[in-house]
């Protein structure tokens, strides 16, 4: 029997996920909307008997629906997990398609630099020695701010380290 090490604890961990505007209950009323829509020219174009319409109509709402339904489906499978334990933090990330991502950095060297660029929103990097990476894609940029001040400060107690000792209090 081989006795497996214990985990390593987690010194910090972020788990970005894309925002999602429409819920369950939106995208709904969103079909229902879509459908009625429809349902109206539809009856429009029977009415003054030009009714061929009506398939392309139908289609029009079978594509609307399918790729608002994979959009949302993409954004829910997209995440980027930030985790800092033992000697390495580790970024994993996976697309709207599924595809994952690892990339691991030593925490000693690891840099956070978030990057002002006017007119549009900041960058996010990581940078280790020569090698960087960009994290929180998946965030706006008030979270990306609040991400990257805790990430500097878990990486600023992983070098700094307290001590107590308690022979050593007064």
């Amino acid at each position: 029997m081989s006795a497996r090490p214990p985990p390593e604890p987690v010194l910090f961990e972020a788990v970005c996920t894309a925002h999602q505007s429409l819920g369950d209950r939106g995208m709904r009323a969103v079909a229902v909307f879509v459908v009625a829509a429809s349902a109206a020219v539809a009856t429009l174009f029977l009415a003054l008997g030009a009714w061929p319409v009506i398939g392309f109509t139908g289609l029009e709402v079978l594509l609307v629906l399918g790729l608002l339904s994979r959009h949302r489906r993409g954004g829910r499978r997209a995440v980027e997990v930030l985790a800092l334990s033992g000697d390495r933090l580790v970024v994993r990330r996976t697309d709207t398609r599924g595809r994952r991502e690892e990339v691991t950095l030593d925490p000693y060297w690891a840099r956070v630099s978030l990057e002002e660029r006017p007119g549009t929103v900041s960058r996010l990097l990581l940078t280790e020695r020569r090698r960087g990476v960009e994290v929180g894609g998946l965030l706006g940029d008030a979270e990306r701010r609040e991400l990257a001040a805790m990430l500097a400060d878990a990486l600023r107690r992983y070098r700094e380290p307290v001590f107590d000792n308690p022979q050593l209090r007064d």
